[in-house]
């Protein structure tokens, strides 16, 4: 049973340039102090079943491109990938935001998968810091090249605390991910929102990238708080 906190009917910016909704899947392995959604860390925190998120999608053939899945981390439950491969078989695009903690899990559903969003939180020898989990910054990177050698479409993107990163970290984020050969990367500003507050609320600007970073891909952003 696939357990699910919660699903939003309908997006425009979960998935670049499509029209979506997003399941919102329960439990994660990591705890990142900016977290968005603290509360799914935990399964416990599931309302929902893989039944009431295709009961819902079949009202919406037509409507919608696709389904998102998030989280959470989604791919913390084994039964997504037949969840996903259900999904993908009612004619709707699947998209997955992702950690990176499950570079295997990834592998097995990419062949569903058309888009990725996959966090890069810190430079690797600076992820425990960032995750709690002193395996995160390997199986981070194994994630990177699975999705990597996959050949779909992805987004890399980067939270950015300045308590957390500074600007010489970001530019070891940027200068890795250009050197494997990443196209795209979007630079999120914290959000004190929806936190536990274990943060000074603070965030940062565009001015604050350096400069020679952005034309380092194809695709940059800069998302504001």
């Amino acid at each position: 049973m696939l357990r699910i906190a919660g699903i939003t009917p309908f997006s425009t910016v979960d998935w670049p340039d499509k029209i979506v909704c997003v399941a919102f899947l329960s439990g994660c392995p990591w705890a990142c102090p900016y977290c968005q959604n603290p509360q799914l860390r935990h399964i416990e925190s599931a309302a929902q079943t893989e039944e009431d998120l295709l009961a819902f999608v079949d009202r919406r053939v037509g409507l919608l491109d696709g389904v998102v899945f998030s989280g959470g981390e989604p791919l913390a439950q084994a039964e997504v990938v037949d969840v996903i491969r259900a999904v993908r078989d009612k004619g709707f695009l699947v998209g997955l935001h992702t950690c990176g903690a499950y570079p295997e899990r990834l592998r097995a559903v990419l062949p569903y998968v058309s888009w990725v969003g996959l966090d890069v939180k810190a430079p690797w020898d600076l992820y425990e810091r960032m995750t709690g989990s002193a395996t995160s910054a390997e199986r981070a990177r194994q994630n990177l090249d699975v999705l990597l050698e996959s050949g779909v479409a992805y987004e890399t993107r980067t939270t950015w605390h300045p308590d957390l990163l500074g600007a010489d970290d970001m530019s070891r984020i940027a200068y890795d991910l250009a050197k494997r050969g990443v196209g795209t990367w979007a630079v999120q500003a914290y959000r004190a929102t929806g936190t536990t507050g274990e943060l000074a609320n603070k965030t940062v600007y565009p001015h604050d990238v350096p400069t020679d970073l952005p034309p380092l891909f194809d695709r940059y952003e800069f998302r504001r708080a």
